[in-house]
């Protein structure tokens, strides 16, 4: 027998060998058949795998992410059995599940394959996926799987068996398709209810552009129609939403060739709006105990090297810049926590200090690859709301508790409501993607975990999302129509302080080694504005807003009146600006939706004799008629209720 363990914590014996599928049947028939994977000791497996030992276990359905992470494995094999039906002779590298969806990297060899293909693809896939066929998996020796595919000819699959061994390698097979693969997949194929293909675009073998051109296929799958249907609802919202559409259209940003590509140029009312949320993080940081630092845009490599990025990220950063003196070169900063290392070290520091708390919106440059490239959410300059914290090590849970409320602070203010803290630890099979001691890994982990337990985050734990030097509580945000953004982030650092040899004086009189927390509640700001404009689809927070009015006089015998309007909100600190064109009143009112301009004020004869404006609301209309007293205190309530 084998002792199973639940995630409520309930222990139950079965027979050795007893799959999973069948422990959800013992549950109940209903159950079983929604059931596509399992966790078992954290890890994914079929469902229908015999499980020989004492386990924990997780049963895996479509509601969650590992569940349709496997369901889009399998569509990416039931993809490739489609293909090599309608295209034979055709050949496989790797097809992974990715985000949303699955891809597979395949040899034509000869054929032609473009987006008018993917009906009669699709209409394959759905054919095989009735056959309800199983998905098979089974062990090989490295022998037994040379021998196959040799005999094929298949110089994709013998190159990644050169870096497999004995007891490494399985197939899986289901109908007429047989794949080197780690799995795990869904029971059959009849869990495939409907599917999609999106796109088709050129990959270099293996990543390497001196390789062959392979052609990678992407696809989405789903257990019922009509959730395809809501995803391309969506993809159509998002498209309405594209930052990189609503920033030319609301004058935001642009990007020029001659200045660089990756690299933005913030126009007017975007410098506005960018310059706004630095302002507001500011003075929620002053009031939080931050101090502000300014530090240069390039350093010497040697910083780099001490801290340890030189090694982790030389190969993907800038080419080094190099002076006329022999051996010196400089490096444009990637990041800004050595340069915080070295402020906090120019100065004594005593127990009494601590925390110690810098802030800086820094700007820093990473070489993305062309392709990687889009919009503001994949730059090569990015300005970083960043700070890092020197505390002492019993105020680290403290400090990780008050940075945790400062980033759902900024999250309320933007109504950015539907979020998941993801706990993100090292790798343990992986040990040498981190420094420093595991004793000091330990404690900072049992930190992250207690801190968000105490302010009782919605959490999940990822394995191998750490930062190098230390794990980090990462936010993940839903936007307004279901897509998942990584935002604000906090880590807890013991490598750092070593590494530059950081100190305070205790009250022992001897010396301690502080420990670090990096955050970042905005990320890269960057991003997080792109973030912004999807989610509201252009239509920001009123205190966000770089016009919050428009002023419409009906004609221009009322121009004088509207700037006297102006004028008055302007003492207000209110932003907005007069449409004085020679157009009808309608064509105006027209324009400023278009452009969502959150208020118009409509002024004409009446308002001019009575000294008020006519107020009408984006998307809602007509308001009615105020003072410019009472449509400045309408504002400002407004402001205070996303703020408070």
């Amino acid at each position: 027998m084998i002792q199973i363990t639940f995630p409520d914590g309930r222990v139950q014996a079965y027979e050795n060998g007893t799959t999973a599928l069948q422990i959800a049947q013992s549950i109940s028939e209903s159950l079983a058949r929604n059931v596509l994977a399992a966790e078992v000791n954290q890890e994914v497996w079929d469902a229908t795998r015999p499980i020989s030992h004492d386990a924990t276990l997780h049963l895996l359905t479509w509601e969650q992410l590992q569940g349709k992470s496997t369901l889009w494995h399998s569509a990416a094999h039931l993809m490739a059995e489609a293909l090599e039906a309608l295209y034979p002779g055709i050949q496989f590298w790797v097809g992974p599940p990715v985000e949303q969806g699955f891809y597979y990297d395949v040899d034509l060899n000869g054929h032609t394959l473009t987006p008018d293909n993917f009906a009669a693809i699709e209409a394959k896939m759905l054919d095989l996926a009735r056959q309800n066929n199983p998905y098979q998996r089974i062990e090989k020796s490295k022998t037994e799987a040379v021998d196959y595919f040799t005999e094929k000819n298949d110089p994709y699959k013998l190159d990644l068996l050169q870096r497999l061994n004995d007891g490494e390698i399985t197939f899986y097979k289901q109908g007429q398709f047989t794949d080197l693969c780690k799995g795990p997949h869904i029971p059959h194929t009849g869990f495939i209810k409907a599917v999609k293909l999106m796109n088709v675009a050129g990959a270099y073998w293996k990543g390497d552009e001196n390789n062959k051109m392979l052609t990678r296929i992407y696809g989405i799958a789903f257990t019922k129609e009509k959730d395809l249907k809501a995803y391309l609802h969506m993809l159509e919202e998002a498209k309405k939403r594209d930052h990189r559409k609503l920033g030319k259209e609301l004058e935001l940003f642009t990007f020029s060739e001659k200045v660089g590509m990756g690299l933005p140029l913030w126009l007017p009312k975007g410098a506005m709006l960018r310059e706004r949320l630095i302002q507001f993080m500011q003075r929620a940081q002053l009031k939080a105990g931050y101090v502000p630092v300014a530090t240069p845009h390039i350093a010497h490599k040697d910083l780099y090297v001490c801290s340890g990025h030189y090694e982790k990220y030389g190969s993907d950063a800038f080419k080094p810049i190099l002076t006329p003196h022999e051996g010196e070169a400089f490096y444009l900063k990637p990041m800004n926590c050595p340069h915080h290392c070295e402020i906090y070290k120019a100065l004594p520091r005593s127990y009494k200090d601590l925390p110690v708390r810098l802030a800086e919106f820094g700007t820093v440059y990473r070489y993305e690859q062309h392709g990687e490239l889009h919009g503001l959410t994949r730059v090569r300059g990015f300005t970083q709301d960043d700070a890092h914290l020197f505390v002492r090590p019993d105020q680290v849970k403290e400090e990780f508790c008050k940075v945790i409320d400062l980033v759902l602070y900024v999250f309320k203010a933007l109504k950015l409501n539907d979020y998941t803290a993801q706990i993100s630890l090292r790798d343990p099979e992986q040990p040498g993607k981190y420094i420093g001691s595991d004793e000091n890994w330990n404690l900072a982990e049992a930190s992250i975990i207690a801190s968000a337990a105490e302010k009782g985050l919605k959490t999940v734990v990822e394995l191998g999302e750490a930062a190098f030097y230390g794990p980090k509580l990462d936010f993940m945000v839903r936007d307004a129509i279901g897509r998942k953004w990584q935002l604000g982030t906090i880590q807890v650092d013991y490598n750092l302080p070593e590494r530059f040899e950081l100190e305070y004086t205790g009250s022992d009189n001897q010396k301690h080694r502080p420990v670090m927390i990096h955050r970042a509640p905005f990320g890269s700001l960057e991003r997080f504005i792109a973030l912004l404009i999807e989610h509201c689809g252009g239509q920001f927070p009123l205190w966000l807003s770089p016009e919050q009015y428009a002023i419409l006089p009906i004609s221009e015998k009322y121009n004088a009146y509207a700037y006297e309007v102006a004028a008055a909100l302007e003492t207000e600190d209110l932003r907005g600006f007069i449409d004085d064109r020679n157009e009808k009143i309608g064509k105006k009112i027209r324009d400023q939706e278009v452009r969502k301009v959150p208020f118009m004020l409509v002024v004409g004869e009446k308002e001019h004799a009575q000294q008020q404006v006519s107020v009408r609301e984006h998307g809602r209309g007509d308001i009615g008629t105020m003072s410019i007293t009472e449509f400045s205190a309408h504002i400002k309530k407004l402001i205070a209720q996303d703020l408070n």
